[in-house]
């Protein structure tokens, strides 16, 4: 049996179109806030956390939706599509009223509260595709290749957070910036909203949805023994044991996450108040992050082959908490960022890979395929139940105690997320390795 690496590369530009918003999304709306708008740094957090707020709630609902949808686009690419055009209209307002603001027009529209507004409505669309996108590729995967076909996907969202971190280092360069009392951002925001229009566009004319889910029902109906008695059906309840270790794996998710995002969403600030670094010196450190991912995925998904994913997901703990202590060294006693620190965040990424790539796997590995879109809602909901908490309490730490707190805490909730992944005992898998790329193709 074999990855169709075509298929999953094309389904996984849906998650390019995400990751680049995202990117931009953790990178710089917090400047807006607090540099345009001039809100603190715990307020800025509660913005910021908003959106993950809503995912709580809205992600496992249109995941459960979608599972149920059936339209001659299938059952994810009507809301991908829908999805993605009301995105990148109302991200397009955001930053005509951060200028407007900025530049002194006294009008309702151009205020604090109605980018409020704008970013708010931009997120519920987000929150609405945002299952049903990642939900395509287990539809379309047989269970034993979901996790090398995780790494593509996740590969595809690094290219997405590499295409926007160029575009913000070649267009915002220090120099560029330094000393302004504004930064004009709406070309960056207009060529992400191209970048997602494109990924959308090729979907549409490659992705034949309906008709890979139903090869993919198929093949899976050949293989019964891939859903152990021991996973959900559709309408059955977790037995007790899976449902220790869905309970534990979700609480590691929440938990690495509350370390990575608080890093993502403060960095720039951080660097800008103990370094004088700004946004072109912040994205170069994540695009070396998502290059770091980016060469690690495939061989870590020989690597998840070869010791299971629970194990890939401790290495990765393990090393991204090494990783962000490192980090708070080096930023507290160095007076600029380096060699060390570039190499310092290619091995975040790699830990993040590492993580990424095996964890929602596990997650839907203790469901029947008909559920995919349901245990794709709980993952995000655990992981946004941690990004809800971050920004908001590492930004007040930030603010009452000091800025070089970051660190410190994005490493003990990377330790944390290693002690209660310790605790999983299902949705592991993995298969006899073989030699060359046959390793990468096959499942035995």
């Amino acid at each position: 049996m074999r990855l169709n690496y075509k298929n999953t590369f094309l389904v996984g530009l849906a998650f390019l179109g995400i990751c680049a918003f995202w990117q931009m999304y953790d990178n710089v709306i917090p400047l807006i806030l607090t540099n345009t708008f001039h809100l603190n740094e715990t307020l800025s957090g509660v913005i910021m956390a908003a959106d993950n707020i809503l995912a709580l709630f809205l992600l496992p609902l249109f995941g459960m939706i979608s599972d149920n949808t059936r339209s001659k686009l299938g059952k994810r690419m009507p809301y991908i599509l829908w999805g993605t055009i009301g995105s990148v209209i109302f991200l397009n307002f955001l930053p005509v009223i951060d200028n407007g603001f900025a530049a002194g027009i006294q009008s309702a529209f151009y205020s604090a509260g109605s980018f409020i507004i704008f970013l708010g409505v931009l997120l519920i669309i987000m929150s609405v595709w945002r299952s049903p996108a990642v939900a395509l590729m287990p539809d379309i995967t047989p269970k034993p290749l979901r996790s090398k076909g995780n790494a593509i996907i996740n590969l595809m969202g690094a290219a997405g957070g590499i295409l926007y971190l160029v575009c913000a280092a070649v267009m915002y360069p220090k120099k560029a910036t330094e000393g302004l009392d504004h930064v004009n951002y709406r070309p960056l925001f207009v060529v992400i909203s191209i970048i997602m229009v494109i990924a959308l566009i090729i979907m549409l004319f490659t992705v034949k949805e309906p008709k890979l889910s139903a090869e993919n029902d198929e093949i899976e109906k050949k293989h019964p023994e891939w859903d152990l008695t021991e996973h959900a059906g559709k309408g059955r309840k977790l037995p007790k044991p899976v449902l220790r270790s869905m309970i534990f794996l979700l609480l590691s998710i929440m938990l690495w996450y509350m370390s990575y995002n608080a890093v993502t969403t403060w960095f720039t600030t951080y660097i800008s108040n103990i370094m004088g670094e700004g946004i072109g010196g912040a994205s170069t450190c994540f695009m070396i992050a998502s290059g770091g991912a980016l060469i690690s995925y495939i061989p870590l998904g020989f690597l998840q082959s070869r010791i299971g994913r629970k194990k890939s997901i401790l290495f990765g703990t393990l090393l991204l908490a090494g990783s962000f202590g490192t980090c708070f060294f080096l930023t507290t006693m160095l007076g600029s960022i380096g060699v060390i620190t570039y190499i310092v965040f290619a091995l975040v990424g790699v830990a993040w890979a590492a993580i990424s790539i095996n964890s929602l796997p596990m997650v839907v590995e203790m469901c029947r395929g008909a559920d995919s879109g349901k245990f794709t809602g709980l993952y995000y909901t655990a992981s946004m139940t941690g990004q809800v908490l971050t920004p908001v309490l590492a930004g007040t730490l930030m603010r009452y105690v000091n800025y070089k707190v970051l660190f410190i805490y994005a490493t003990l909730f990377a330790f944390a997320s290693f002690v209660t992944m310790l605790q999983v005992k299902h949705g592991d898998i993995k298969g006899t390795v073989k030699a060359g790329l046959e390793a990468f193709e096959d499942y035995e």
